[in-house]
């Protein structure tokens, strides 16, 4: 058996993961392999992981990090790509309650300065409340309203304004800077990977957005690291760019994560990035 068949079998026996083999169950991690198990059509499967996400839930519509992590609660936007994905009618109250949380705990903005490169006056989404608006939180807002039905709505429309004012002039994103004191900082694989699937269907008439295709592109191989490289691929297919070396690439990631922490987390992501985002 493949790895990838091998790892869904793996996911598909538990009903919730966690970051590390043997941690506590994670919010982020369970709904990463929710969406991987949904788009193998495994939906008993996803839709048990989508159940405990939902157990988790606070009543402000809040999903923490893990069980007795009440706060920060940026985890919540996976939680509602994972329900929307595994039962959209069965988990709509969970959705309903999560978004009216979303959309009343959004980043902070601040004034503009000289000592930033970016409109510090957009604002998106943020790790904790009452902070600036980063780009990986930001992304998880939009793709969330997104999956709710909701990418019309002005936060949405402002979290893409977001991601593309926080790229950088050669391309890519980092976690949220793009000059600091005058300094360009370096672009991530990460988040620009977790970026470029946000905004798939979006255009900036700038040709910054196609800079960032390029960059992450030419910025990853098969030394990329598990996690960047499954963020990678899942923003490259958003964008409609196909390498034929993923498979590759992301068999020989499963086996080194196996071989070393076995991190249940890195392995679903890989596998939903072998799998491709749920529609």
């Amino acid at each position: 058996m493949d790895w990838l068949q091998q790892t869904l079998d793996d996911l598909s026996q538990q009903p919730a993961i966690g970051y590390l083999q043997g941690s506590a169950p994670a919010a982020e991690a369970t709904a990463l392999a929710a969406l991987a198990l949904t788009a193998d059509g495994r939906g008993a499967s996803a839709e048990k992981m989508a159940q405990w996400l939902a157990d988790e839930q606070q009543a402000s519509g809040l999903v923490g990090v893990r069980r007795g992590e009440p706060a920060p609660g940026w985890p919540t936007s996976l939680a509602v790509i994972a329900w929307a994905a595994a039962h959209k009618d069965r988990f709509s109250k969970n959705i309903g309650s999560a978004v009216t949380w979303l959309l009343s705990h959004r980043g902070k903005a601040i004034d503009r300065s000289q000592d930033f490169g970016h409109n510090t006056e957009l604002v998106g989404w943020a790790y904790a409340e009452q902070t600036h608006s980063w780009v990986e939180p930001t992304a998880f807002g939009v793709l969330a309203l997104k999956a709710a039905g909701k990418s019309d709505d002005p936060a949405a429309r402002e979290g893409v304004m977001v991601l593309l004012d926080r790229q950088l002039p050669g391309g890519g994103l980092n976690y949220g800077n793009t000059v600091v004191l005058g300094q360009a900082l370096r672009s991530h694989v990460q988040p620009t990977g977790i970026a470029l699937l946000a905004l798939a269907g979006h255009s900036d008439g700038t040709g910054r957005l196609e800079k960032s295709v390029a960059w992450l592109r030419r910025s990853i191989g098969p030394d990329t690291t598990p996690l960047s490289l499954g963020w990678a691929i899942l923003g490259l297919k958003a964008q409609s760019v196909e390498l034929p070396q993923a498979d590759e690439w992301l068999e020989a990631a499963a086996a080194h994560v196996k071989q070393h922490d076995r991190s249940p987390h890195k392995l679903a992501l890989l596998t939903l990035a072998a799998k491709g985002w749920p529609a």
